[in-house]
């Protein structure tokens, strides 16, 4: 009946392994992962309800499918009420067999995108690129042009400018449903990166004590992404674009290959043009990975996109810490404006997650910066003097503040009283005041058409 079925299935496009009994099909299920279980109901030993009863408790993501010729309520039930997805009756029709086993592999995939996105939810990743600045538009512009493609995308730009969100970007506009996997190259030592992107045969080396299918075949149907291979051996490279190139892998240990269907993206802080002509990366795989290239600007090409992202910060920073701080100091965020961030987005984040970390009130002030961010600089909004007479008043270092802040935003009076924690009437009123003071802001109160719109 294995043989029967297994051929049948076959001929219809399923990978399918057959065993003729509960222990040998657990025995397997420990050393390799599938989609689906088809078992009679009547084996020797342990009966289909209790095989399906410890497969699901030790793995929940497989669908169990119970089949029998007893097609009675009770069989059913009793199937349902152990796990089962689903349950058949004999003599089986292998065309409706076929036709359950494929609704049954894609309730399964469906089941594991619905945990990966529940594992991204509660990690609380960036949901989207925050900003509005021109040199961030369009990059989001090409990513929705070659989303929906299958091309081969290389990111570049520098440590800590967001390159791997660039790349999730691409996978959830691809309309792809597998997984988007990520591996870093320099991180992983060149004697397992093999293993880790190809997989290995069981017994292959020292503590291959299970067959492993690696990153290119676990993400079918998805994205691989594989971050800094500009630090790949030059013998990694060389198998890479084999893979690349017939689009199949062969596992460390085997002696065949498998297809595989995943998109690839790559990306890296090199100047790969310049280590393609020291031959310290292959030309031809450079060519392979570069189809599109999405150069990631760096945070000091981004204008008012820093502020924007501190806020978005300052506000994931304290919910996690539990501290009322809700807004940036005039001083704090001028500084944040005029450093250079060396270290971009990443830098950017640690930098807000120490000042909440230690500051003393509902803002943010220039002292909770690290002293590298806080600019020696005269500023616009806080001038440095000594003599007390000559201190502005709070009222005009606002005021100034509020000027910096509207210039940095190109005008948007929305996003400003955002980044200024206001609400808009408050900030058209503070405008209004600022064109009848002694620092006039050139502002005008906004007619009832901007008011609502």
């Amino acid at each position: 009946m294995c043989e029967f079925v297994a051929e049948g299935l076959s001929s219809r496009g399923f990978v399918v392994v057959a065993r003729a009994s509960g222990e040998q099909a657990l025995e397997l299920l420990e050393r390799e992962d599938y989609d689906v279980v088809l078992t009679d109901l009547h084996l020797d030993g342990a009966s289909g309800l209790e095989l399906c009863e410890q497969i699901l408790q030790a793995r929940r993501d497989i669908c169990v499918i119970v089949m029998t010729a007893f097609a009675s309520l009770d069989s059913a039930v009793g199937a349902i009420r152990a796990g089962a997805y689903d349950f058949v009756t004999k003599p089986v029709s292998m065309d409706a067999l076929a036709f359950t086993i494929e609704r049954a592999t894609q309730h399964s995939r469906l089941q594991a995108e619905l945990k990966r996105l529940r594992a991204r939810v509660e990690s609380e990743e960036l949901p989207s690129m925050v900003g509005d600045s021109a040199a961030l538009k369009q990059v989001i512009a090409l990513v929705a042009r070659v989303a929906r493609s299958d091309a081969t995308v290389l990111i570049t730009g520098e440590s800590g400018t967001g390159k791997e969100l660039i790349a999730k970007a691409v996978h959830e506009q691809s309309g792809r449903k597998g997984p988007f996997l990520a591996i870093n190259c320099a991180a992983v030592p060149a004697t397992l990166l093999e293993s880790e992107l190809f997989g290995h045969a069981r017994g292959a080396f020292t503590d291959a004590r299970a067959a492993r299918k690696g990153l290119f075949l676990e993400a079918h149907g998805g994205t691989l992404f594989l971050d800094e291979i500009g630090d790949m051996a030059l013998a990694m490279q060389t198998k890479l674009l084999r893979a690349l190139q017939e689009r199949t892998v062969r596992p460390v240990g085997e002696a065949t290959e498998s297809p595989f269907d995943a998109r690839i993206i790559t990306a890296t802080n090199r100047d790969l043009e310049i280590d393609v002509a020291e031959k310290r990366f292959r030309e031809d795989l450079y060519y392979r990975i570069n189809v599109v290239r999405i150069e990631v600007p760096p945070l000091r090409a981004r204008g008012n996109d820093v502020l924007q992202l501190a806020h978005y910060f300052l506000g994931r920073s304290a919910a996690r810490s539990g501290k009322q701080v809700n807004r940036l100091g005039s001083a704090a965020a001028e500084s944040l404006i005029s450093y250079n961030w060396p270290g971009n987005v990443r830098e950017l984040e640690n930098c807000i997650e120490r000042a909440v970390a230690l500051a003393a009130y509902d803002e943010i002030t220039l002292e909770d910066l690290p002293e590298r961010v806080q600019s020696p600089q005269t500023t616009a909004a806080m001038p440095a003097v000594d003599e007390p007479s000559e201190l502005p008043s709070m009222q005009a270092v606002e005021y100034r503040y509020i000027r910096r802040v509207l210039q940095a935003v190109a005008g948007n009076k929305t996003v400003a009283a955002r980044i200024l924690g206001f609400d808009r009437r408050t900030l058209y009123r503070k405008l209004a005041t600022m064109s009848n003071g002694d620092d006039p802001a050139r502002a005008e109160q906004p007619s009832d058409t901007e008011e609502s719109s």
